[in-house]
């Protein structure tokens, strides 16, 4: 029967039609959870970015005579013990745990994917001294390393940044190890090693780009995780120290005013716990969408 022919009778006529597969756009707006991840990441980095210009009121400025007021059209959310407005103090210390969480993930991003990568292109001596390495790391948590550089270096937000960067570097080694060994199995990666390619060539062009979605899943979780060492180091007070603004800090303020003022407590906790919950939410989310096959298997 040549194709022009109409079919034998019996048969449907109607035309079936392949549907093209949802675009990345409309899969985040089907994905709930990425979308409220997103929205509470966006509250954050608006907090942030609203904080460098304007402000509710000063958050350095005291007024002992109104310390300890309750919400109201002065104050949104009100004062703390020493009269200054916890609304601004929040939106400053949004600012803290950003340059901390961007900086901290961005040292552990670059030195631990570059350690990864050439652990699974050497492999042999070279990937075994960088694994060894990065389980000595894991044995010196963030809060150990940042106790250790402020008795020698003292407190403040610096050492806390490096703390919690050198803490990130091991995961990300280990992670872009453990991802960087799978494309080095393809056959595209065999391939090109047949066409004369050298390790460098093939790791920055064939490698890297097809682990780039893991390293952003997890450097978003790694933020979620810089965020709370950072608020857990303030409120020890070996992290971000006056008069910079810290929701750890706020925290440690407040614990000694629980039963006159509990609502100092309340809004430096919620702040984290949304901010933590929201990147969470987002890294999870992108992880589905830059993988759907892990979606499926819901």
């Amino acid at each position: 029967m040549s194709p022009s022919s109409p079919p034998p009778a019996g048969l449907p006529t109607r035309a079936v039609t392949l549907g093209a597969p949802p675009g990345l756009g409309r899969r985040m707006r089907a994905h709930r959870s990425f979308m409220l991840g997103a929205a509470l990441t966006l509250m954050l980095l608006a907090a942030a970015v609203l904080s460098l210009g304007w402000s509710p009121a000063s958050a350095y400025d005291m007024d002992l005579e109104a310390k300890l007021l309750p919400p109201g059209a002065a104050h949104w959310l009100g004062t703390d013990a020493f009269g200054r407005d916890v609304a601004s103090l929040l939106v400053a210390g949004a600012r803290s745990s950003i340059l901390v969480g961007v900086v901290a993930v961005g040292i552990g991003l670059g030195a631990g994917v570059l350690l990864g990568l050439v652990a699974a292109a050497c492999r042999g001596w070279v990937e075994e001294a960088i694994m060894r390495m990065a389980d000595f790391g894991f044995a010196f948590p963030a809060l150990l390393s940042a106790i250790m550089l402020t008795a020698v270096f003292g407190a403040g937000m610096v050492n806390s940044i490096i703390a919690i960067g050198i803490f990130n570097i091991p995961t990300f080694a280990r992670i872009t190890r453990a991802s960087a060994r799978s494309v080095w199995a393809r056959d595209y990666v065999l391939a090109a090693r047949a066409c004369g390619h050298g390790r460098t060539h093939i790791t920055l062009h064939h490698v890297l780009p097809n682990i780039l979605a893991v390293l952003v899943v997890q450097a978003t979780i790694q933020f979620a995780l810089a965020i709370l060492a950072e608020a857990a180091l303030s409120y020890l007070g070996l992290g971000t120290q006056p008069p910079q603004a810290s929701w750890g800090r706020m925290l440690s303020e407040a614990q000694t005013l629980m039963f006159q003022a509990p609502l100092l407590a309340v809004w430096p906790g919620l702040a984290i716990a949304l901010s933590v919950l929201g990147l969470n939410l987002l890294g999870d989310g992108l992880r589905d969408l830059l993988d759907p096959r892990l979606a499926r298997q819901r």
